[in-house]
Order: structure tokens, then sequence, then C-alpha cells
């Protein structure tokens, strides 16, 4: 078994694929990188892959006619996504496939691959389930972006980013325009929230780290 067939037997779509069909899968596919911020495809592209993440950070990212965007999904080691025609054929891409970090990925084409699946019920069966909890996830932040304000949304980002954190500076990696992108809003908005969580003593913030002082405060503010 080589590396790439031990990497896909980790993850759980792959888990109960005998070993030919692995090897088969393994083949099939190819290696590509991506810099930090590369844009793999574009919104509205005919991107008929699926591909799985062996390292790194990718943003799926929806934009709007007026220039806003908002991460919809982050994906990460062990992760899989796909473009919509690689299961409906000339369907366009909903969504912008971009590098966060420097990303490599393991890519298969619909022609490659939807053979193996068409001939393999327990495969195929272990990628609807992978699409249902995607789309359970995207009902999720549906509810969260139509019923939560920006304050609690930013506040679930926040216990969410730094939830390793005790009590201690940590590194702000994401921008304001990242943080406005993931929870649907404008950077001016987010640097305006942040603003007032510091003032009420729940953040300390800097040009470059964050602190976490009243966590409990945050985790009220992500109910509401």
């Amino acid at each position: 078994m080589n590396s790439l067939e031990s990497f896909l037997s980790e993850v759980p779509v792959f888990q109960k694929v005998d070993q030919n069909t692995l090897t088969e899968i393994a083949n099939r596919s190819s290696e590509k990188s991506f810099q930090a911020q590369e844009i793999i495809c574009y919104q509205g592209d005919n991107w008929p892959f699926l591909f799985l993440v062996k390292s790194g950070h990718i943003n799926a990212i929806k934009e709007s006619p007026e220039g806003r965007s908002f991460i919809t999904t982050s994906l990460y080691n062990g992760d899989i996504f796909w473009g919509l025609s690689f299961f409906i054929q000339d369907n366009i891409m909903p969504v912008m496939l971009r590098a966060y970090k420097d990303s490599t990925i393991y890519l298969w084409s619909r022609e490659k691959l939807v053979p193996i699946l068409r001939s393999n019920g327990e495969l195929a069966w272990k990628l609807s389930q992978t699409m249902i909890a995607r789309m359970q996830l995207a009902g999720d932040i549906v509810d969260e972006l139509a019923f939560l304000p920006v304050t609690g949304r930013l506040s679930a980002l926040l216990l969410e980013t730094f939830e390793d954190s005790e009590d201690e500076f940590v590194a702000r990696e994401l921008t304001l325009d990242d943080m406005a992108s993931h929870i649907g809003t404008t950077r001016e908005v987010v640097c305006r929230h942040l603003h007032r969580f510091a003032e009420k003593g729940v953040i300390e913030i800097t040009r470059t780290k964050i602190r976490i002082k009243n966590r409990d405060q945050l985790k009220t503010q992500s109910s509401l």
C-alpha cells in the first residue's frame, strides 16, 4: 500500500473500499499544490472535479454582484469537496475555491472517478452521506445568518478560532476581511464590534494579537 492509498484508507468515505478498488482510485488521481491565496476555481466555472485535501486550508467563497464575499465552507486535511458538474454535467460552480494557506489536494475528474462510483455501491453511499452532511452544515449556516445577529456570529467565530487559548494573547491569523467573510458582513462592522467587545472587557486586542478575557460572555452572546 503506497502513501496515497494509506491516506485514502483513513478517510471515512474510502474506509470500506477493497484494496483493488482503493489502488485504482489512487492511480486515477492527480496531486496539485496551490500557494496561499491562489484561486483553485472561480464561481461560475464549469468544474467537473472532486478533490480530497492532503494538507493546508481551502475556503469555498460565495461572492455577490456588489463585491461582498462570504466563506460558506472551510476545508482541511482529509476533507472532500466537489464541483456541481462532477455529478450533473454543465452545472456551474456556486462558489469560488481559494487556498487560504499553502495547500495540496488529490484531484479526480468526473470521467475518471464516476465509473468507479457507479460500480461500487458502498463507496457511492458513503459519498452521499458526506454530501448530506455538507447540506446540513449549509443549512445551519443559513439559519445562523437568518436568525443570529452579527454580535452572536462574531462571538461564535472568536470562540471557534481561539478555542485552545487560555487567557493568553494569540496571533490574529484572520484579518478583518476574513472575519467579515466568515460571518457575512463587512470589515467595518467587524471592526466596530471588536472594539465594543474590547470596551466591555470581553477581549483585549492589538493590531496583531487578541486575548479572550471573558469566554462566558462570548458564549452567552453566541447563543442569543
